[in-house]
């Protein structure tokens, strides 16, 4: 199958630019992080140095391996700079000064959601950090290591990259602080933001620099964000500051005229030379070619282009520039930050995304940060290139122990999720509201080959230590888009929707999963594998369009239990999701029974649910909450709404109002309901863990005030029960933890007293021997996996 034509014009493909000289030296087994390593491989210098907030892992599923070996691959000598003490910029000069530029990032998840939970809670565990050890990077970490690679060398370029500075490049409402803060741009101070999938930006950048370009120069490469002070001449410039403003208003033509007439008026209302008019406009027939020859001849209707709307023909996209409100509007008024959001991301499509700029600041201090438009997808061939490149697939050497093992306090756990999984895909056309994968890596899906993928767990087969035979993933941002996308070049080129799947499945989407079914049953069958697992998150609409897929999966490629995401049961908060109804999860639900029961295997859905979302009201959370107990499902852990920055979820939080319908000032904007403050959060959460008796005292009372009281009581139609089990310290849950705990010893040497006025013989359980069908424990973060890029 042949990859489909993104580019809306050409570009030079990845691999095609001529190789810097230092090619000579040839690809390192890791990227040096010591002066040491960088003698040992003959290098007097790092043309590129790059500095992230992870632990350097060199395999494909790490944002910084990847930019570093496709760097090496067009013969730049790169060293990396892995968490970096960040208190002086002395750490930062353990490689010399860069030849070329810093690549600078925070690493594969933004520092503020790697350190703080959905409460602002600060988190003691950090997943890229070996021994799992918490607070090894700053907050905000792009703008805090920017600043020391300036302190460390400040004639150096700085080339800002990584999910945090892709998801601030405008101004952006920051949930921490709980304000609208600058662009990134503007805060970090350096020379070029690089957003996205940023390989084929990063490498002409490189290769201009390496020609010595100055940076400032560069400012027509796509997916790339700087400051400026004076306007670009050449360009078109839309303003879209205000809403609810009036446009254009131009006069009607005059019916009665001819077409060369109403070119004249139009063209002496433009001031204009009036066009003169020729012998076909003329109404007189017999003008032309007389009388006899019009009433006789036959002659095919012809339609022309009226010349008096060609003023009127729009200017080329690649040429004009959209205006969003500056950072002082959007922060002072709410309903100008979701004009700005909309406005965002309906120029995110790489066939017709026009370049935006937003003003910070005003008088002498005011600039523009200038946004081009999104990179170029990858094509598969350019995709199989990067994946292909020789990757250790395992730690540095730094982080192993005297035996050279990576485990205990060297573990690395983001390294030990991805361990043996394959990255297959890149992109989503979901368009999830409270995701932030469409804003970085684009919904245009980039594919590789079967071959690529089959070479990868190969490779992994062979080289990585520890392998048994289980593939523990073949995925990416979703399980099953591989190889989809739209019927039409041309249609995707023009389209402007957010979603391929929301309301419902376009009619120019391709959903034919026979790709996906090959290279799974290509996988499978490849010696010393055995078994594949599929642990990247599943679109279960896209799923039931094939059963074909779903019974390959559900029969090859499910260990037990399979993880969906229908995040809630109602419309309301479904509805500014952009998430299927709770039907299509049923009809998913069927198919998984009927090929689990073919294969002879006893196995369980694991529904993902999400509290707090904007758009949910407390009716809501309680049917939700009818549903899971309906349903026998016990969530073990949940996870309340989290804002991450830029996402059209998050507008919803900040301002209260719905930019997936426009952003009016009058009663044509939809209000969104929010959920803010501490006790509605925590409600909302207790209502998923219904079944937890430190969760009952509050459901209790918010059921009497809701007035639904009648869900009160001991019987298996009430959702919670009218008795509280209590000990010494008052109320405390069975389930202090995601484990069992012990019971308490009494050492009071008395009797210990019952909180359930019940008779003991009707509370007496029988432990099941393992989990019946419906009462498997979920769990649900929010975010997306870690392990993506």
């Amino acid at each position: 199958m042949n990859a489909p034509t993104h580019a809306p014009t050409a570009v030079k493909p990845l691999f095609s630019y001529k190789p810097y000289w230092a090619k000579r030296f040839g690809p390192a087994p890791f990227l040096p992080m010591s002066c040491v390593e960088m003698a040992q491989l003959g290098w007097d210098s790092c043309d590129i140095v790059l500095v992230t907030g992870d632990a350097y892992v060199d395999h494909p599923s790490f944002g910084m391996a990847v930019i570093g070996r496709v760097l090496e691959a067009q013969g730049f000598r790169v060293g990396i700079i892995a968490q970096p003490d960040w208190q002086s910029a002395e750490p930062f000069k353990a490689l010399g000064k860069p030849n070329l530029f810093w690549g600078v990032t925070a690493g594969n998840m933004d520092s503020m959601i790697n350190r703080y939970t959905a409460d602002r809670k600060i988190r003691s565990d950090d997943a890229y950090t070996p021994g799992d050890v918490g607070g090894k990077r700053p907050d905000r970490a792009a703008i805090v290591y920017s600043q020391r690679c300036r302190e460390a060398y400040k004639d150096v370029p700085i080339v800002l990259g990584g999910i945090e500075g892709s998801l601030r490049r405008i101004a952006h409402y920051d949930y921490w602080s709980d304000k609208v803060r600058r662009s990134i741009v503007v805060d970090s101070k350096c020379d070029l933001l690089l957003y996205g999938n940023a390989e084929r930006a990063l490498v002409e950048v490189a290769h201009r620099l390496a020609r010595r370009e100055p940076v400032a120069a560069i400012t027509d490469v796509r997916g790339t964000a700087f400051v400026r002070r004076v306007s670009e001449p050449g360009w078109l410039e839309i303003n879209s500051t205000e809403v609810d403003q009036l446009g254009r208003v131009d006069a009607h033509l005059n019916p009665y005229q001819t077409t060369g007439e109403q070119a004249a008026a139009q063209g002496a209302a433009c001031g204009t030379p009036k066009a003169s008019q020729t012998p076909a406009d003329s109404t007189d027939g017999a003008s032309v070619n007389g009388p006899l020859a019009a009433e006789n001849s036959t002659q095919p209707l012809r339609f022309v282009p009226n010349p008096a709307l060609a003023a009127k023909r729009p200017p080329l996209r690649e040429k004009t520039v959209i205006r969003l409100p500056s950072f002082e509007q959007v922060k002072r008024d709410a309903v100008l930050y979701a004009h700005a959001n909309r406005v965002l991301h309906l120029e995110t499509n790489p066939g017709n995304a026009r370049a935006l700029v937003q003003a910070h600041g005003d008088g002498v201090t005011a600039r523009d940060v200038w946004i081009n438009p999104p990179p170029i997808p990858l094509t598969t061939a350019e995709m199989d290139g990067v994946f292909d490149l020789p990757y250790a697939r395992s730690p540095h050497p730094r982080y192993a122990d005297e035996r050279g093992r990576h485990d205990g306090a060297t573990k690395i756990p983001a390294w030990e999720m991805i361990r043996f999984s394959v990255n297959i895909m890149r992109g989503c056309f979901g368009g999830c509201t409270f995701c932030s994968i469409t804003e970085h890596e684009g919904r245009i899906i980039q594919s590789r080959s079967a071959d690529s993928i089959a070479r990868e767990v190969e490779s992994m087969r062979d080289q990585v230590q520890g392998f048994t035979g289980v593939v523990s993933d073949l995925g990416g941002p979703t399980a099953n888009m591989y190889r989809l996308g739209c019927k039409s070049p041309q249609i995707e080129a023009a389209c402007r929707k957010p979603s391929c799947v929301y309301p419902g499945i376009c009619q120019n989407l391709t959903t034919n999963h026979d790709p996906l079914i090959d290279v799974y049953k290509r996988v499978r069958t490849l010696p010393g594998v055995k078994k594949v697992l599929i642990g990247s998150g599943l679109r279960y609409d896209l799923a039931v369009q094939s059963p074909a897929y779903v019974k390959e999966l559900v029969q090859h490629h499910v260990g037990g239990y399979l993880k969906i995401a229908p995040e809630h049961t109602e419309d309301g908060p479904l509805t500014k999701m952009m998430k299927p109804g709770i039907g299509t999860y049923d009809r998913f639900k069927q198919l998984f029974e009927k090929f689990s029961k073919e294969a002879g295997k006893q196995q369980f859905l694991i529904p993902y649910f999400i509290a707090a979302h904007p758009g949910t009201t407390d009716e809501d959370m309680l049917n939700l909450a009818l549903w899971l107990k309906t349903n026998g499902f016990r969530a073990d852990q949940v996870q309340a709404f989290y804002p991450s920055p830029m996402a059209t979820a998050t507008t919803m939080y900040h301002t209260g109002l719905n930019p997936l319908k426009g952003v009016h000032r009058d009663e044509r904007g939809e209000t969104v309901d929010t959920v803010k403050g501490e006790r509605r959060r925590r409600l909302h959460k207790a209502f998923l863990r219904y079944h937890d008796p430190a969760n009952w005292p509050l459901l209790r009372q918010a059921l009497k005030d809701m007035g639904h009281a009648e869900l009160i009581g001991n019987g298996k139609h009430h959702l919670v029960p009218t008795w509280q089990p209590m000990d010494k310290e008052g109320y405390c849950s069975p389930r202090r933890k995601n484990s069992s705990t012990k019971p308490r010893a009494n050492t009071s040497g008395a009797a210990a007293p019952s909180a359930d006025p019940r008779p003991l013989a009707k509370r007496k359980r029988k432990t099941p021997s393992a989990p019946a069908p419906g009462r498997v424990l979920t769990q649900h973060t929010g975010l997306p996996p870690r392990r993506k890029k």
